[in-house]
């Protein structure tokens, strides 16, 4: 019997048993009750609050501006709505680096005030202090290596990291140190395949990927981007299960004529 049909509720646990029956772990981002319901009713395994937000949800350029209080909200609002999938939340840019006893606050806040499972922190061997402390509160951390979103401004791009053989060997270092350190899983975003698929091998903890391959143990896409609600967004890992964004708009113009024309509401549709 495979491991994620036989569970009731999904685990770190469980993630770590799926990773060692060879089995792949599936993640999507959620931001609202709404859509975490369908998400998870589906099936999902993970449900990632991202600070993705940030961009999704409030229209920023980068994921930077959002609060921890913003944060808490999205959360909270996912977790009414899950009855299976483990939810990581992330921990907002500003919240943990170089700060370890404001890392441990940050987490102990979004466990507490949100009811999720699990925290997601970007970086490598810079943060260990910050995770090693969250951990000893027994909170799950999940990891986040290869392109991290919130340090876009010291990148100052979006390309695919780690390309070149020395920061290739730094990151296969720090997901090993962050596996050490006691993390659960690790995202790797927007790195080579093949490196990526090396990592997966060398730690023992699930890998999951996003623009990362698939020799990784799950995948994680934003919703919005893989339902076609957001059609600006392209890039060559994103793959559209939807067209919502035609659809969506669709139903609004027919909204719109009907209002206007007097066909809604009709006899039917009035008290």
């Amino acid at each position: 019997m495979s491991v994620h049909k036989n569970v009731k509720r999904v685990t770190t646990h469980v993630l770590q048993e799926m990773k060692d029956n060879n089995e792949k772990i599936s993640m999507l981002t959620g931001y609202d009750f709404s859509m975490a319901k369908i998400i998870d009713g589906a099936g999902i395994d993970v449900i990632l609050v991202g600070d993705s937000a940030s961009n999704v949800m409030a229209g920023h350029e980068t994921t930077l501006p959002i609060t921890l209080d913003q944060m808490i909200y999205h959360a909270a609002s996912v977790v009414r709505a899950v009855e299976r999938a483990l939810v990581v939340v992330d921990m907002p840019f500003g919240s943990y680096q170089g700060n370890s006893k404001e890392a441990l606050s940050t987490a102990i806040r979004i466990m507490k005030e949100s009811g999720g499972h699990a925290v997601k922190m970007e970086g490598g061997q810079e943060i260990l202090e910050s995770i090693q402390r969250i951990l000893t509160a027994g909170i799950p951390v999940m990891g986040h290596l290869g392109l991290t979103p919130q340090s876009i401004y010291k990148f100052g791009t979006y390309v695919v990291r780690a390309k070149q053989e020395e920061e290739a060997n730094r990151l296969i270092e720090d997901a090993k140190a962050l596996e050490a350190a006691g993390c659960f899983s690790i995202v790797l975003e927007k790195i080579p395949a093949e490196l990526a698929a090396r990592v997966a091998k060398e730690v023992n903890i699930p890998i999951i990927g996003i623009g990362a391959g698939g020799g990784v143990d799950g995948q994680v896409l934003v919703v919005h981007d893989m339902l076609g609600i957001n059609n600006e967004f392209n890039p060559r890992f994103l793959r559209k299960y939807h067209n919502l964004f035609d659809e969506m708009t669709t139903a609004v113009k027919s909204y719109i004529s009907d209002v206007r024309s007097g066909d809604f509401p009709n006899k039917e549709e009035q008290y």
